[in-house]
């Protein structure tokens, strides 16, 4: 089979914290002719991924560099801070950045959120992954800060978090290459965006009718006779001679062509 033969397949990638589920179940509903293959990518390498055509389309963590990728902003994300259960800010349901003042805060290599300065202490050494981070922080040996999701994704029984009321917050976008917006991922944007099946993505329904060339037609809106009106080629046959003989229906007028009426009485 040829690649021209081949089915076609929409391939969409996916940073850790965003559960696709919804959006993949909606899709293969709706288009179950055409697989989905999920792409899981780190939150680093997600752009890079989708400029080297590895997916069609992907959920990233804004922002997103350069102009070549066109992204639509979805949701953002709460931040939390992970700590451990038995620590004191366990006990309370919110906190600032200022009451980290003395913890050490765990900066990792893949960090998603957009920092001027991150709170607290740093550590001596910046772990490389947030998965390395969780595992110190169970350790009792500093803390993290985290979108929601990604608290959520490296649970573990001895942790626990809380909610960061004055930290950045974490964006979750679509995005693809700006120039490779095909018709696939066209439908996904309908999926995501919350299209119905109904839904035209193209013409308006009160779009102009098309010739035979797929132009619009712009004779036909002068063809259609107006409301309560009718041409005057069909004026001409229904009432071009009035019961008095005059031609156009006008009293006592002269049809342009046409027989000259009675003519009137002088005063």
């Amino acid at each position: 089979m040829t690649g021209s033969e081949a089915s076609p397949q929409f391939r969409l990638a996916y940073v850790p914290g965003v559960t696709p589920a919804k959006w993949v179940r909606i899709w293969q509903e709706r288009f179950p002719a055409v697989p989905l293959e999920l792409v899981a990518v780190s939150s680093a390498e997600a752009t890079g991924l989708l400029r080297a055509r590895g997916a069609d389309a992907g959920f990233v963590r804004l922002p997103v560099d350069g102009t070549d990728l066109s992204a639509i902003p979805l949701y953002t994300e709460t931040t939390v801070v992970v700590v451990p259960k038995d620590h004191v800010i366990a006990a309370v349901e919110e906190v600032s950045t200022g009451d980290l003042a003395d913890e050490v805060v765990f900066h990792p290599l893949d960090d998603t959120i957009d920092w001027e300065r991150p709170p607290g202490r740093p550590a001596i050494e910046r772990p490389a992954t947030t998965a390395d981070a969780v595992e110190l922080v169970a350790a009792g040996v500093g803390l993290l800060i985290v979108p929601q999701s990604l608290a959520r994704l490296h649970h573990r029984r001895d942790l626990t978090y809380r909610t960061l009321v004055d930290a950045p917050q974490s964006r979750v976008a679509l995005s693809w290459p700006e120039d490779a917006t095909t018709d696939m991922v066209d439908d996904f944007i309908g999926v995501v965006r919350g299209r119905t099946v109904n839904s035209t993505r193209g013409r308006r329904a009160d779009a102009p009718a098309e010739g035979k060339d797929g132009r619009p037609d712009a004779g036909a809106a002068r063809r259609k006779p107006a409301a309560g009106k009718s041409t005057g080629k069909t004026a001409g046959r229904a009432g071009g001679r009035n019961p008095r003989g005059a031609s156009g229906g006008a009293k006592g007028g002269t049809g342009r062509g046409g027989k000259q009426g009675k003519p009137r009485r002088r005063s």
